[in-house]
């Protein structure tokens, strides 16, 4: 009777799991919470786990290149400037996922729509700032970073075709905050899935060579990174502008509407500076690595963020279903669902963090082995690995709170915390663990788990004072 019974959950929970991948609507202001969250956290969490297969497979391809050293160094450090790039897609598809949320919990799809084409509108102007900037400037963007004059020189091709294709890495991060805002997981998910198998077929091609291709070793991943992300973003506009995804669009919600761009940008400013001053945070952090334990030290500490952000981008999708449900929650008017809903979430998420933790804890030097051959810098990222880990679950609650404000539009709150807990406290904790005591990159490591850990209570302060509730969108 028991294996009956067993085998009938196995396959209730099975047809869920299908259910969300495959994209099945539902109301998110009403009826089980637990069923909301899971809906959307399962394609949000597959989403980010297609994320960061991108710098993944670049990696695990350029690391077994003859001189993988100075290409680990570079694929890491460029990495760590794109996150100025994510910083600013990220908070632009945050406003995009809040206005867009509070339009669809009012039941106003017309409205969602036009929002979702203003937040375009600026993407595109911005993108082609960021782009220019980055072509002209690359080489003095890896020797601020910290590379050697080698490594600057060998990596400013692939810094020019990553930070010139800006375009897609916006619009791709974007158009799925719109899809989210709007309940709308799934797509948002397979866009990804599309851009990462066309990134894995093309990155051993351009990278190795084949046939009439030839062998472009580190310039062939940018070119497979940006090729793959484009065709994604081909995927997400066949969507965006089909019939049957929650929103309402016609040509008349392309003409700039200054009112609707204003209040996107009055959401999208603290949000951008919310990441730029984290992302900001780990180019210093990056940049203390390498000064201060040289290449070897740098190319671990990228191989174990690389890792790292594998599990960790997971936690962040189901963190963002926190996002649309307090959006959609408050646009109905229901505050109290929208604060039961990111407890619940987060209950899931420190769940998630501690399997994470212990895989982490049992098999790190295992994980690191399989992308580097290098015993030196395997044993650096190890090192880095471990140190970092302590702090997942901490890293978990605080991946929710950040996006029950943002959700709310309350973007302001996270940007303050993240200013306080990143520049007034870890930087210099980092610098004196590193420098002052002589610690060099073990420094660096525990500076992170102890200002992630302050961040997190604070936030959780600010999150029960409940001021989240009132902001208008």
């Amino acid at each position: 009777m028991s294996q009956v019974v067993n085998s009938s959950k196995a396959k209730s929970a099975f047809d869920f799991i299908v259910r969300a991948i495959r994209g099945e609507e539902m109301d998110y202001t009403s009826g089980s919470l637990r069923k909301a969250v899971f809906m959307l956290a399962i394609p949000m969490m597959i989403e980010m786990i297609m994320e960061s297969v991108f710098a993944l497979v670049d990696l695990y391809f350029v690391g077994h290149l003859e001189d993988s050293s100075h290409a680990i160094q570079t694929v890491g450090l460029t990495e760590s400037v794109l996150t100025i790039i994510y910083s600013l897609a990220v908070g632009m598809s945050m406003a995009a996922t809040a206005t867009v949320a509070r339009r669809v919990g009012e039941k106003n799809p017309a409205a969602a729509g036009h929002a979702a084409m203003q937040s375009l509108v600026i993407a595109f102007g911005v993108s082609l700032l960021v782009s220019v900037a980055g072509f002209i400037f690359a080489t003095d963007i890896l020797l601020l970073m910290g590379a050697s004059a080698e490594t600057a020189e060998k990596g400013t091709t692939f810094v020019r075709i990553m930070m010139g294709g800006s375009l897609v890495i916006v619009l791709l991060f974007l158009i799925n905050g719109i899809f989210r805002g709007a309940g709308n997981a799934a797509i948002a998910m397979k866009s990804l899935m599309v851009a990462n198998i066309c990134n894995i077929i093309l990155c051993p091609l351009l990278i190795r060579g084949f046939g009439p291709i030839p062998a472009m070793g580190l310039n062939g991943a940018a070119i497979a990174t940006t090729i793959g992300r484009g065709i994604g973003v081909c995927y997400q506009l066949y969507y965006l502008f089909g019939k049957k995804n929650g929103l309402q669009i016609s040509s008349k919600h392309w003409k700039v509407d200054l009112t609707v761009i204003r209040s996107l940008i009055k959401i999208a400013t603290p949000a951008i500076f919310q990441f730029l001053i984290a992302s900001c945070s780990w180019i210093f952090l990056a940049n203390l690595v390498a000064t201060t334990g040289g290449e070897n030290a740098s190319a671990g500490y990228q191989t174990a963020l690389r890792l790292m952000m594998f599990f960790i981008l997971p936690a962040w999708g189901m963190s963002n279903a926190a996002a649309t449900l307090v959006g959609q929650n408050l646009g109905a008017k229901q505050a109290d669902r929208a604060e039961a809903a990111v407890l619940k979430t987060m209950k899931y998420n420190v769940i998630f963090m501690a399997v994470v933790t212990v895989l982490f804890f049992a098999l790190g030097d295992w994980f690191v082995s399989f992308f580097t051959p290098d015993l030196q810098v395997r044993a650096q990222a190890v090192k880095a690995v471990h140190i970092i880990t302590a702090g997942y679950i901490f890293y978990g609650i605080g991946m929710v709170l950040i996006n029950a404000f943002n959700g709310a539009g309350d973007t302001w709150t996270p940007t303050w915390v993240n200013l306080f807990g990143f520049w007034l406290f870890q930087i210099p904790f980092a610098y004196l663990l590193a420098k002052y005591f002589e610690w060099g990159p073990t420094g660096v490591f525990v500076a992170v788990p102890v200002a992630e850990t302050l961040i997190t209570i604070t936030s959780f302060i600010l999150f029960r004072k409940g001021r989240w509730k009132k902001v208008t969108v």
